[in-house]
């Protein structure tokens, strides 16, 4: 088994391109036992949160982590500048499939043919995003779960992938914290999110159907599961949005699915109830600060 620590995070850096919610937290992670992590979005805004982010947090995550050290997060320029003798990328962008397929193939051309390409899509199995790449045995899903707060990454080949890479990479992920789970199978939606959908889509039926409101399904979720939030208030965390578009796409897969959801996802959005970064979704976010 390779010890990515020894023989390649302490000496080259690893890489993540796009510094959203998600894109920010994975810097983070990976930055827990020293070396080199850059950043590279083309929003500097948005590097300059993510920078901001694991600053703040950093050390504290760090002290969670046996054996655990801060690294140097930097942000990149260019993406070129980002990935110039990097061990690994982790493409963390928006969902859409021609965006992932232009990056990978842009990828193949500027690293090495060693360097592990991973993508971070919630959605996509990356066998679908490997058009342009010729050394696909590199090339691999890391789904994260919203580190630091959860610390689950599930990893799963693109069909080529080198099996050795894929369990090195889950012993790697071990030793930053991380607690990784392989999927034996290419799956749209993984392990988590499949179960995890359903869940969404169910709930979205039974307020579409007006059985009972979102604020209802979250109180009885909550009470009868033991969790702190309901589907409702967990998909306002993420944007109505996102969550349409990955419904879309299952829906695309599995054409048997119901429109309901859908339907329910369109309207909120077309009234600017995005969740809690427009400030309403299914909650109004605005009134619960005043």
């Amino acid at each position: 088994m390779a010890d990515f620590l020894n023989t390649k995070a302490s000496k080259q850096p690893a890489v993540v391109l796009g510094a959203g919610t998600l894109g920010s937290r994975i810097a983070l992670m990976l930055a827990t036992r020293g070396g080199e992590v850059r950043i590279f979005d083309k929003q500097e805004q948005a590097t300059e949160k993510a920078l901001a982010f694991i600053e703040k947090h950093l050390p504290e995550v760090v002290s969670s982590i046996e054996g655990g050290k801060a690294g140097h997060v930097t942000a990149a320029r260019t993406m070129e500048e980002a990935v110039a003798d990097a061990w690994l990328v982790i493409e963390a962008l928006p969902e859409k499939l021609d965006l992932k397929t232009e990056i990978f193939g842009q990828l193949d051309q500027l690293t090495s043919e060693e360097t592990i390409l991973a993508t971070n899509s919630s959605s996509f199995p990356s066998s679908q995003i490997v058009g342009g790449v010729k050394h696909r045995n590199r090339v691999l899903n890391t789904h994260f779960m919203m580190p630091p707060e959860k610390r689950v990454v599930e990893l799963m080949s693109c069909g080529s992938t080198d099996q050795a890479i894929i369990e090195d990479l889950a012993h790697y992920f071990r030793e930053v914290g991380l607690s990784p789970y392989i999927a034996r199978k290419e799956s749209v939606g993984f392990i988590e999110n499949r179960i995890w959908a359903a869940i969404k889509r169910e709930s979205l039926c039974v307020a579409a159907e007006g059985i009972a409101d979102p604020e209802t399904i979250d109180r009885i979720y909550c009470e009868t599961q033991g969790t702190p939030a309901g589907p409702f208030r967990l998909m306002d965390q993420v944007g109505l949005d996102i969550v349409l578009q990955i419904e879309e796409h299952y829906a695309q897969v599995f054409p048997h699915l119901p429109e309901a959801p859908r339907t329910l996802l369109r309207r909120m959005i077309s009234e600017n109830r995005l969740g809690v970064k427009s400030g309403r979704g299914f909650y109004d976010y605005d009134e619960e600060k005043s």
